[in-house]
């Protein structure tokens, strides 16, 4: 039997080891280019950014501070912070972890490219409604998901990490709850290699319930 909880605990420790040679090998391609614009559409420059699980912020996040966006990165990984930090001096990152995040400020545009997907299902739950409070009225969110309700592995450099999704309809279902006017859901989009993608726009504290 899997031990998702032992799996889990060690992921962020996978990527600290690995930074380096993660850096190295990230696609670098930009097949995300065209959900980030999507995420971006409409929002004055300079908007400000939030990317959760930033890596070592490239090809994401020199794509968002080249075009003029202000950019705060968050991930657990010390190594990939530092990458970061060296890759793009412009922006703002944080290690910190995204199931606690201790935020503030709010943002026009928040994004979690292959990042939120390392946390458990109830930790994702919990984490919903926090990004809704972050996001700024009329901002977007963007978050690659599943396909169901689950925990799976997959790998990094050779070794296994954690992966969990809540269902699609409850990330809409939510989302729109917590005040997003606009909530679409992807699934396997060829432009980016299969990814599931959820966009949420529109956001509003009037239409929060």
């Amino acid at each position: 039997m899997t031990d998702f909880t032992k799996i889990k605990s060690a992921t962020p420790a996978v990527y600290d080891r690995n930074a380096i040679a993660w850096d190295a090998n990230r696609n670098k391609g930009q097949h995300e280019r065209q959900w980030i614009d999507r995420l971006l559409n409409g929002l004055d420059t300079p908007a400000r950014v939030l990317d959760l699980g930033c890596g070592s912020a490239r090809p994401i996040g020199q794509y968002i501070a080249n075009l003029g966006h202000s950019l705060t990165g968050v991930d657990a990984s010390p190594a990939m912070i530092a990458l970061a930090r060296k890759n793009l001096p412009s922006a703002t990152f944080l290690k910190m972890d995204v199931a606690t995040l201790d935020l503030t400020d709010t943002f026009d545009a928040i994004l979690s490219w292959d990042g939120t997907f390392h946390l458990s299902v109830e930790e994702q739950r919990a984490l919903l409604p926090q990004l809704a409070t972050l996001t700024a009225d009329g901002g977007s969110l963007m978050l690659t998901v599943g396909h169901g309700e689950g925990e799976v592995t997959g790998t990094v450099a050779g070794e296994t990490v954690y992966h969990a999704s809540l269902a699609p309809s409850e990330y809409i279902d939510t989302l729109t709850q917590l005040g997003f006017t606009n909530v679409a859901y992807t699934e396997n989009d060829a432009t980016t290699h299969g990814h599931n993608i959820l966009l949420a726009s529109g956001k509003s504290t009037q239409h929060a319930r």
